[in-house]
């Protein structure tokens, strides 16, 4: 039998299951849904945990017309009175906030209005032939999916129009179908953020409260409405007045296992595609959320890597949870970061907890007031993860895994990049020291800077703490630009030498091979370490094959802040 392909970037339920895509099975997140008493709820997850393919899936099984057998052999499935008596029964409004961007807030509220219009339009069929609604309501109707005329597929919505844009639709099909409708709003809290960085949020903030007031607080013709987000924002701001509304973020016990892959369909999917040889690298990387008490690991990660496995024999984990957005949470972070609070870091990418008091109803205007505030948004957004808490909202929190640790990492380094480009006299002195071998000179300018910077201490592996190091020197010498040859791991020799630099006036050049020391005890023999593989592997030969005779070699060992440089 023909193996199901994997869905990436299909976050379709029905193109998932009609197209054969491999599927792990969260439909009983309905049962516990329909079992609650909540009127709205509202899921706070991290990106790329499932969101919007859960969201997919209660539109299938909820919507009038659904096709049944989407759900066949699925755990919802075996729940014959709940299917019975919910699957297809309801009208549905399914929206996704997470392309409602633009500099301008009128750019924002114009995608909104195409938004709101598209999905209004899904709807036109049956209810402009509906004989139970008025022409006045039809009317209505037609403002809703109504072009403007002078802008292509733009909707021409009124402020009024808008705003009542959710509970007018919902009225209308209330009216038309006989039963209450169930809202789905996917990624709420996108258009917040975007209008945060562009500054408009005041304007959204208002557009949205008066929206989500009329659609999920006063709307009697409402029956469910689920909402999802990577923020919890705080009731204050866009949430008001609505004591209908429960909270479920990734501390709560409730559908702790229903966004994310547990340990157990991680291995059930390994071992679908004969890739259980990989289960521990990829728990080391993927694995380490703990949502309630479940551990989970990030479903797009593992999609991606087994992806990977199965088409190429490249065995190396990637960092794909990165490439699917920036990072700019964690530059933010890391640029605000005090002493104490980059000390604070080190401690985590050791692999070590900090012990941190959570707030997750944060406003943006309030998320880059202190450096509290920018723990507990890492935390929502699934930089760091918990390992337990005093039971008085005080959480010990810590890098999940591999991958996550690597993007600390890789921000930080970027982040130490441009403190060197701003120092540029000192990144000069460095040069000059390099070039006249002054060892003394470069050990005392790279201790100013490393006890100036966040350290690298990563415990799992010493290759990313030495790769650190090595970016690290690698901009420093980079701020010469056009009169330097700066080159790192080319092949030379009997391997790759760490940095190899010329100076294009002049037949002068120098070799660097740089060492993570087990302790600042161990720096001295770990830099002659590092010039006796210069020796040993004859790193020196491309050099002299170009006609580079006057060649100095440096061995430099660090442990945290320390460095020792040797030269030969």
């Amino acid at each position: 039998m023909r193996k199901c392909r994997l869905p990436i970037g299909v976050d379709n339920f029905e193109k998932l299951r009609d197209e054969n895509l491999y599927y792990v099975d969260k439909t009983l997140l309905i049962k516990e849904l329909l079992d609650s008493w909540s009127e709205v709820t509202l899921f706070t997850r991290p990106r790329r945990f499932g969101k919007s393919l859960n969201m997919s899936m209660l539109k299938s099984f909820f919507e009038v017309g659904t096709n049944k057998h989407l759900f066949d052999g699925l755990a919802i499935s075996k729940e014959t009175e709940l299917c019975a008596e919910h699957m297809g029964k309801y009208p549905v409004i399914s929206i996704s906030l997470k392309g409602v961007n633009g500099l301008r807030f009128e750019d924002a509220r114009s995608l909104m209005c195409s938004l709101i219009g598209e999905e209004a339009q899904r709807f036109e069929t049956v209810l402009m032939s509906s004989d139970r609604l008025t022409e006045t309501e039809k009317a209505g109707y037609k403002q809703l999916i109504t072009i403007d005329p002078t802008a292509q597929s733009v909707y021409a919505m009124s402020d009024s129009t808008l705003a009542g844009s959710l509970k007018t639709l919902s009225m209308l099909l209330k009216k038309h179908y006989g039963q209450k409708v169930i809202i789905l709003i996917d990624e709420y809290d996108v258009p917040l953020d975007k209008a945060y960085h562009h500054g408009y949020y005041n304007e959204m903030v208002q557009l949205i409260r008066v929206m989500f007031g009329s659609a999920l607080k006063t709307n009697e013709f409402l029956q469910r409405a689920v909402l999802t987000g990577c923020l919890r924002v705080s009731k204050e701001s866009i949430f008001t007045g609505l004591n209908n509304l429960d909270v479920y973020t990734i501390l709560e016990q409730s559908y702790d296992e229903w966004f994310g892959f547990t340990d157990g369909e991680v291995r059930q999917m390994l071992a679908y595609y004969g890739l259980e040889e990989h289960y521990d690298i990829t728990k080391e990387w993927y694995d380490g959320y703990l949502f309630g008490k479940t551990n989970v690991y990030c479903p797009w990660d593992v999609i991606k890597w087994c992806k990977q496995l199965a088409n190429t024999t490249d065995r190396t984990p990637q960092n794909f949870w990165a490439n699917t957005s920036g990072n700019d949470m964690v530059r933010r972070f890391v640029a605000k970061a005090n002493k104490p609070t980059q000390r604070e870091i080190e401690e985590l990418i050791a692999g070590e907890s900090i012990r941190k008091k959570l707030r997750l109803d944060l406003t943006y205007n309030e998320i880059d007031k202190n450096i509290d505030n920018l723990w507990s948004v890492l935390f929502t957004t699934g930089y760091l993860t918990t390992r337990g808490s005093d039971g008085r909202g005080n959480y010990d929190l810590v890098i999940p895994n591999r991958e996550v640790n690597e993007i600390f990492v890789n921000e930080i380094q970027e982040w130490f990049s441009d403190k060197i480009h701003e120092d540029t006299a000192g990144s000069n002195q460095l040069c000059d020291a390099f070039a006249s071998g002054d060892t003394e000179a470069i050990e005392g300018y790279l201790n100013k800077w490393l006890n100036a910077s966040i350290s690298i201490r990563d415990k799992q592996s010493k290759s990313p703490v030495e790769n650190f190091y090595h970016g690290v020197l690698l901009g420093m010498l980079g701020t010469r630009g056009d009169d330097w040859d700066v080159r790192s791991n080319i092949e030379s020799g009997d391997g790759y030498p760490d940095i190899t630099v010329t100076r294009n006036e002049d037949s002068y050049g120098f070799i660097i091979e740089l060492k993570y020391a087990a302790n600042v005890n161990a720096l001295t023999e770990s830099a002659e370490r590092a010039l006796k593989q210069i020796d040993e592997k004859n790193y020196e030969q491309r050099l002299l094959d170009e006609g580079i005779t006057d060649i100095k070699k440096y061995g430099i060992a660090f442990f945290n802040k320390k460095c020792r440089v040797l030269l030969k």
